[in-house]
């Protein structure tokens, strides 16, 4: 038979001990037993979601709720649970659910707030003082999109986890108790089988029958027990038959597994002791077949096949249809078909085993390998299904040991079809377990086709779903062969612990168990976890039985190694059963079963629970499609979910009205409380608006509502759904009801909201409208008008006519402020509908009712050229404003009341393309027909008419110039814009540009300014210095830069940089532009430029200092002096710009700095810096080029601002040392009197802390300053040259002899800087001495009052001696460190000292006094000293420590990481290496004996004849410590072993000829292949990684290595062979 397999490589083999064919898979065989075929397929129809056929006369619906009848019986139950009592039959509860959540009920919706803030636009309660018309888009606050407070979710919705009860539920009776563990609206609802646990877990039951082991499910309940019996039971909890008593199985030990045939009347118990039974139900008394284990001794020497004895049968199941065919596996890894023949009863039967999987216990010796320990965790044949398949008569059973999944078909003949490894993505050592489960293939009810059978298989937390189909042959001669089958993982996932245990409740329905007994439902199309129940309370069944075979396995833990696994998980396949849809437990003390809930039982145990309301909003879910549908027995299309679920949703929805009013008679005459009837509103509304059922719901829920006077209620749950868009259209009486509920109980402004988001052709037009006005709700009154009649003039004519401005000019009599809010809102009516948008929605318009809407407003405002009026109206015209009549009274009485908004409506029309095409105006009917009384013929309505409209009415009398300037404004702008639309003459544009230039109010000058600079971008006026002139008036200087930039007047553009005041700052990159390398502007523009700088050099400084600095020595570096000395009287200012210039404004220096700035500034900079910032002064001076410098001025300012350190590093780059050392000890004196002052004054001055402070900073000058000199010494020392040539001394003579003879050597320069500096710090506590003789006593004269000073005379020697340490610390460095330069050899430390000692002596009359300064000295040398031991003593500890841990490490030696050699894969070490490895350690021990009596045999003889030659004869007394020459002997001779293996690995010599080592190579190398044919590798190599290896594995590698080289002409050199020989020493693995 062939196969596909998708992994692993199959291999057959004879086995001689069967004749079968087995299956070689890694230290296992599979082998299967041909088989007899007696299939017999059920003949019943099966569905897509059930797993077998249904049961055929057990009434499992009475089982499951067998103890919920009894409380129901005696409850009324209301009237819609007859709405799914026919969806909740026993039909409907055997289909499959899904998890969507089961709410118990749903909490109380949050108490409604106020009607939802709109966010609006204040609207304009008279003329605009906007000055920015332009930069507006007119909006209304039904058109915005409000950040409305969200509604109040669906409780029932709340989540997948929720199960929280509805307050709304305490109005009804409560549901009847269920299992404490188990809520009957869960997905899973349980159920103790009572009865059942009753007999087989009592106390009675334990000690008849022995405790429940295992447990098998099909139309009867087994369980086996410890006492080898097997308990049947039927579905209503009855024994069926005890089987075992009285037979030998009692014998045979505890029950281990169970089966149950296809036909349910035979089952196959396996036993602990090996032993198997199949029992026909009907015939209980004695076995059907006895299937016995073999001997133990047996085992090698074996003529059958079976298990062998006191090994478990873990798994056990039949094969098809067929009796006589078991296949069974057991805890050592093996697993066995089974197979009876045809014969009169047990007795004339014989059974055949064979096996498929695993091998026999094998005889261990040194040389077998031993076997990795394995074991079946998980076992199954696969079952029939209701469909006629191919794999029906191969008998194909999957196995899972700790490292494959193998499916192998028994039947004809044994052959693996298909096998694969643990996956990678199992978690790093992870609890080992495994799980399997087959699905058949069945034939589907809802479409045509079959399904195709499944495998889900589990290794630790990773689960798969493979799918096993049918490979068509494709020719008609292979139609004969066996079939072939394609094996393909559709699906993984992985859990976040270990799975045990997996069933299947349905076709694409998983059961899911964990280690911690967390039970998952996942569905194996999306593998989502649909729900998950906790069973920990259940006490699930679980028994150890695989750990203390793969004990090995685990123990073998790597760390480094993340495959393998930490912990073998406990057993729960036998307590954990799948059956038609059904879970069943086997606990500790009872069985417990599980039935799947559909979405109709769901929604029943929410209403028998009394949750009517949270029932209706899982039933929309579940019309929605929200969760998962296949798990709650839904279909996955739309239109049937829809069709399922509408009909029973309706239903609740009317049974539930009549309930909550009392109009059922089981409810009794009163009905729910406001809150309830909110939440009942709620989910009717949402229920219909995804039904889309809005008639129902106003027909049915809403007159409901209306009938118990409670229309309020629905009213304002309703109007959420009307904001939103959701619900539009309402029937009138609805409407009526909302119009006078909102205008009775909220705002009208809710009230217009609420009729704008409505569909007007529902309403009473009339009623409407009236009651807008009433309320002045114009907004609504405009929508409804315009949606109803589509008259979009009406509404603005009455907007006109109610305020009255119709004919009044501006500054008319005043309105109240209603009025002009409600004609403001013509603006944005004018706006919307220009631009085809509906008012106030905002929503757009259909395309044809746009363009009838713009024609009409059009023809309104622009083509009616004058109005009829009265002579009452005209002789008040005339006396009002002097016009007889008036030109487009409409829009001017608009233009009239507010300029400035229209121009902004009309700003927003002309981006509209309706102003664009005539042609396209005339075919919409745009196109205005001749009227001769219009004075206006055939004019199309595009921009530039309605610009010439314009122009003609804005220029008459009656506007003012802060109107007109609107209109210069609007045409300024769009010019631009449409220029091939809108063309006027140059007067005209020409006068525009003047009135913009002369605005009438400051606020407006930069709208008019924004305006030019649009205009001139189309027009350009011939006159420039009128341009000008204007612009000049005008103060637009924005305008103004660019005319003269145009017109390259660069220097008047950089004046008027000085004049703008809001764009001073961009006068830099100005300036950048006309005097960067490359510019375009000649010399005497460039001239000119840099006069107008020169002129404004305070105003640059004033905008920016520093910019003005980069920007001067980036472009005109011959301008520094000028802006330089302009801050002559600003030092401070003066400073910054000379900082900027030459230190940049961050402290660095600028890049634009190239050239080396001027002396003078150098000078001044630095005599300014000694004023401002004197601790920067030193570091300045060390980088500057001192050369051409007049450092006189420089020195005097240093000293005045008390920076000496700077002078002396000034004097010193100049190269006058001595005087920067005669600067410092001065220095160093001031400091040193000015420190006695203060000691001698202490005690009278009053301020203690002051007194201390001064101390403290004088201490610091001096060591500041005596830094300074060392710096100064070690720099001349190592830059100067050598001066003075050291004498060599005589042999014998010391150093102090050699130094008196040259002591009338002068000092050198060098010298004399170092003498001079160590004679004014050595005197320095020679001069303070007696300030702190003063200051001690008067802090102790027993005479005076005692005084508390807070100076400490000791803390000011202790830092006076420090001056001296020190110094001489830097002389001896300087003198006697070995890095030191050469230089540093033409100064002697003894010379300066000795010289120092004379000066001293005639200084100090006294010895005393010379002490003490010797003692400062010579401290240095102690401190020298102490550092240098410290230092040693740290450096040996840590030398001592690191190669204490080398010894310690080399001593414990490494452990190999395996036990086969890196090279040639041969085991070096441990069990099953064979007897060869002691054979040669016997052989080398001789070896090393022989040669050591050899080695002390000639050491004797050449101590007897060196005895006898010349000099000192040997003493032939007997050695009196034999044993411990003896030791010294061995330890000679192990050296010397050691020598030679060092010698062997060791380079050859240089001299040697390479001829010579390639033939010695070669026979080293033969020599090695014999050793090799005889098993002898020789000594072994354990490197410190751990790698393990023969040593002529390393030696065969060098050699082919060196060879490799030689022949690439690479092997010349003994230097490289020496290198390539230590290589080849080091591991292959790690150095590759």
């Amino acid at each position: 038979m062939s196969s596909k397999p998708n992994d692993g490589a199959q291999q057959d083999v004879t086995d001689s001990d069967s004749g079968t064919t087995v299956t070689d898979t890694q230290d296992e065989t599979e082998e299967v037993l041909p088989a007899e075929t007696e299939h017999s397929h059920q003949d019943v129809e099966g569905d897509e979601d059930d797993v077998i056929p249904d049961l055929e006369n057990v009434d499992e619906r009475a089982l499951v709720f067998e103890e919920q009848g009894e409380a129901n019986t005696s409850r009324q139950r209301p009237e819609q649970l007859q709405l799914v009592e026919e969806a909740g039959s026993d039909d409907a509860t055997l289909s499959i659910p899904d998890d969507t959540p089961s709410v118990q009920g749903s909490i109380l919706s949050s108490p409604r707030s106020g009607t939802p803030s709109i966010k609006s636009t204040s609207s304009r309660l008279g003329p605009s003082t906007s000055h920015r018309p332009f930069d507006r888009r007119f909006q209304t606050r039904l058109s915005s999109s409000p950040l409305r407070p969200s509604r109040p979710s669906s409780p029932a919705l709340l989540g997948a986890e929720s199960r929280r009860a509805s307050v709304s539920s305490v109005a009804f009776p409560t549901a009847p108790e269920q299992d404490p563990a188990s809520a009957p609206w869960d997905v899973i609802r349980w159920a103790r089988l009572r009865k059942l646990s009753a007999q087989a877990f009592s106390e009675i039951g334990k000690r008849n029958f022995g405790r429940p082991t295992c447990m098998a499910i099909s139309t009867s309940i087994v369980i086996g027990t410890t006492k080898g019996i097997a308990l049947v039971f039927d579905y209503q909890q009855n024994p069926k038959g005890v089987i075992g008593p009285g037979t030998k199985a009692v014998e045979c030990g505890p029950v281990t597994s169970l089966a149950i045939s296809a036909d349910h009347s035979t089952i196959a118990v396996g036993h602990a002791t090996g032993n198997i039974f199949t029992w026909e139900l009907a015939r209980p008394a004695r076995p059907f077949l006895h299937v016995q284990p073999l001997p133990k001794s047996q085992a090698q020497v074996r003529k059958s096949d079976g298990h062998l004895e006191d090994v478990s049968v873990l798994h056990i199941g039949f094969l098809g249809t067929r009796h006589t065919a078991v296949v069974s596996a057991d805890d050592r890894g093996m697993a066995f078909s089974h197979l009876a023949t045809r014969g009169m009863g047990a007795v004339g039967r014989i059974v055949r085993s064979t096996r498929i999987l695993g091998r026999y216990p094998e005889l261990i010796t040194r040389s077998s390998k031993l076997p990795r320990p394995s074991s079946v965790l998980a076992f199954s044949p696969l079952p029939l299904g209701n469909v006629e398949q191919s794999t029906d008569s191969m008998g194909l059973v999957a196995m899972m040991t700790p490292y494959l999944l193998v499916i192998v078909s028994t039947t004809p003949v044994a052959q693996t079809q298909y096998k694969t490894n643990r996956p990678k993505e199992v978690a790093a050592h992870s609890a080992m377990s495994a799980a399997l489960a087959w699905f058949p293939s069945i034939k589907l009810k809802a479409k045509e086709g079959v399904s195709k059978t499944k495998l889900v298989y589990c290794w630790s937390n990773v689960l798969s779903v493979l799918e096993i189909s049918e490979i068509s042959p494709s020719e008609a001669s292979e139609k004969e062969r066996p079939p072939e089958f394609r094996f393909r993982v559709v699906a993984r996932w992985t859990a976040e612990e270990a799975i045990v245990a997996v069933q299947w409740l349905s076709r694409s329905v998983l059961a899911v168990l964990t280690i911690s007994q967390q039970l998952l439902i996942i569905e194996d199309a999306t593998m989502t976890v649909t729900d998950s129940f906790d069973l920990i309370q259940r006490h699930v069944y679980h028994n150890d039985l695989f750990s203390t075979q793969l004990h090995s396995l685990v123990e073998s833990l790597d760390e480094e190694n993340e495959a393998m696994h930490g912990v073998v998980a406990d057993a729960f396949f036998m307590s954990f059963r799948a059956y038609k849809g059904r879970l069943f437990l086997l606990g500790h003390n009872d069985v417990s079963i599980g039935s799947l809930t559909n979405w109709a039982d769901r929604l029943l145990a929410m209403i028998e629970a009394g949750d009517f309301i949270g029932a209706i909003r899982l039933a929309t879910s579940y019309y929605d499609g929200h969760g998962e549908k296949i798990t709650i027995g839904l279909p996955e299309d739309d239109d049937a979910r829809h069709s399922v679920v509408q009909e029973k949703l309706l239903e609740m929805i009317s049974a539930s009205i009549k309930y909550a009013f009392g109009r059922n008679p089981e409810a009794g005459s009163g009905q729910l409380e406001k809150p309830q009837l909110v939440e009942l509103a709620e989910a009717c509304l949402i229920a219909c608006d995804s039904m889309d059922e809005e008639d129902f719901l106003f027909d049915e829920v809403f007159a409901a509502y209306e009938e118990k006077g409670e229309e309020a209620v629905f009213l304002d749950v309703l109007e959420p759904y009307i904001v939103e868009g959701k619900i539009t259209t309402i029937p009138p009486t609805a409407v009526k009801a909302l119009i006078e509920h909102y205008r009775t109980n909220h705002t009208p402004s809710s009230l217009e909201e609420i009729i704008c988001q409505l569909n007007p052709l529902t309403m009473d037009i009339e009623q409407v409208t009236t009651l807008c006005k009433t309320y002045n709700l114009y907004d609504a009154y405009i929508y409804v008008w315009t949606r109803t009649l589509q008259d979009f003039t009406s509404p603005l004519k009455e907007l006109l006519a109610t305020s009255g401005v119709n004919g009044l000019p501006n500054g008319g009599i005043e309105k109240p402020a209603r009025d002009l809010s409600n004609i403001a809102k013509m603006f944005p009516y004018l706006s919307y509908t220009l631009t085809g948008r509906i008012y106030p929605t905002g929503d757009l318009m259909e395309e044809t009712e746009a363009l009838k809407a713009k024609t009409q407003v059009y023809v309104m405002l622009f083509f009616e050229a004058s109005e009829p009026e009265s002579q009452d109206n005209a002789a008040t015209r005339r006396k009002n404003s002097g016009h007889v009549r008036r030109s487009f009274p409409t829009l001017s009485s608009i233009l009239q009341f507010d300029t400035s908004s229209f121009m902004s409506v009309l700003n927003e029309a002309f981006e509209d393309s309706f102003l664009n095409d005539t042609t396209e105006q005339q075919r919409n009917g745009a196109l205005k027909p001749s009227n001769s009384d219009s004075g206006i013929h055939r004019h199309s309505i595009n921009r530039q008419y309605l610009v010439n409209v314009l122009l003609k009415i804005m220029t008459e009398e009656d506007f003012e110039p802060d109107d007109t300037i609107y209109l210069d404004m609007f045409l300024a702008r769009n010019l631009p814009k449409y220029p091939q639309y809108v063309m006027l003459r140059g007067t005209v544009l020409h006068q525009i540009l003047t009135r913009l230039c002369h605005p009438p109010d400051e606020d407006m000058q930069e709208d008019c300014q924004l305006s030019v600079e649009y205009l001139l971008s189309v027009y350009h006026p011939t006159d420039t210095q009128v341009l000008v002139r204007l612009l000049k008036s005008a103060q637009f200087y924005r305008v103004l830069k660019s005319v003269y930039r145009a017109e390259q007047l660069y220097s008047d553009w950089i004046e008027t940089y000085f004049l703008d005041v809001a764009d001073q700052e961009d006068v830099f990159n100005a300036i950048r532009e006309c005097l960067r390398e490359g510019s375009t502007l000649t010399a005497k523009q460039k001239g000119n430029v840099q006069t107008v700088m020169s002129n404004h050099t305070d105003d640059l400084i004033s905008i920016d200092i520093v910019k003005t600095a980069e920007t001067i020595d980036a472009l005109a570096k011959d301008m520094q002096e000028i802006f330089v000395n302009s801050l002559d009287g600003e030092p401070q200012n003066q400073y910054k710009y000379l900082r900027a210039l030459f230190n940049g404004h961050d402290g660095k220096a600028p890049e634009s700095i190239a050239d080396r700035p001027s002396t003078s500034l150098v000078e001044r900079y630095v005599q300014l810096m000694c004023r401002f910032e004197p601790f920067k002064v030193a570091d300045y001076v060390d980088t500057i080029s001192v050369s051409g410098l007049h450092i006189d001025s420089m020195l005097s300012a240093m000293e005045e601002g008390g920076v000496i350190d700077a002078a002396v590093v000034l004097l010193a780059r100049q190269g006058q040392v001595k005087d920067a050392m005669n600067r410092l000890v001065r220095h160093l004196g001031t400091l040193e009197a000015a420190l006695l002052g203060i000691l001698e004054n202490a005690n009278e001055d009053q301020d203690l802390k002051s007194t201390e402070e001064a101390v403290a900073n004088s201490v610091n000058s001096m060591e500041k300053y005596t830094r300074v000199g060392i710096w100064l010494c070690k720099g001349q020392t190592q830059s100067a040259r050598r001066t003075r040539t050291l004498r060599p001394t005589k042999k014998g003579a010391s150093a102090l002899t050699s130094t008196t003879k040259n002591q009338q050597q002068p000092l050198t320069t060098e010298e004399e800087l170092w003498l001079g500096l160590i004679n004014a710090v050595v005197n320095i506590p020679r001069v303070i001495s007696p300030g702190l003789t003063k200051l001690d006593s008067n802090v102790a004269s027993p005479t005076e009052t005692p005084q508390v000073s807070i100076i400490s005379s000791a803390s000011v020697w202790n830092s006076l001696r420090s001056l001296i340490q020190s110094t001489f610390t830097a002389l001896l460095t300087v003198t006697t460190s070995s890095t030191s330069s050469p230089s540093s050899y033409s100064i002697s430390f003894l010379s300066i000292l000795r010289t120092f000692l004379a000066q001293q002596a005639s200084l100090s009359p006294t010895l005393s006094s010379l002490r003490q300064t010797l003692s400062s000295i010579f401290t240095a040398y102690a401190y020298e000293e102490t550092l240098l031991k410290l230092a040693n003593g740290i450096l040996e500890t840590d030398l001592w420590g690191g190669v204490e841990g080398v010894v310690g490490k080399r001593g414990r030696g490494w452990r190999p990481r395996g036990q086969a050699c890196g090279g040639c894969g041969r085991r070096v070490w441990g069990v099953g290496v064979g007897g060869g490895i002691w054979g040669a350690w016997e052989e080398k021990e001789m070896a090393r004996r022989a040669a050591r009596d050899l080695r002390r045999g000639s050491s004797i003889e050449e101590g007897k004849s060196m005895g006898r030659g010349k000099g000192k004869a040997t003493d032939t007394t007997p050695d009196p410590a034999p044993r411990e020459r003896k030791k010294r002997i061995t330890a000679e001779d192990e050296d010397e072993d050691n020598n030679d293996d060092e010698r062997e690995e060791g380079e050859a010599p240089a001299d040697q000829d390479q001829d010579q080592d390639e033939n010695q190579a070669q026979n080293e190398l033969s020599a090695r292949e014999k050793d090799n044919q005889r098993g002898n590798l020789g000594p072994v190599v354990v490197f410190s990684c751990r790698h393990l290896y023969h040593q002529s594995c390393l030696l065969d590698r060098r050699a082919v290595i060196q060879q490799s080289m030689r022949d690439g002409g690479s092997g010349e050199g003994t230097g490289d062979q020496e290198q390539e020989r230590e290589e080849m020493l080091v591991c292959p693995v790690c150095m590759s």
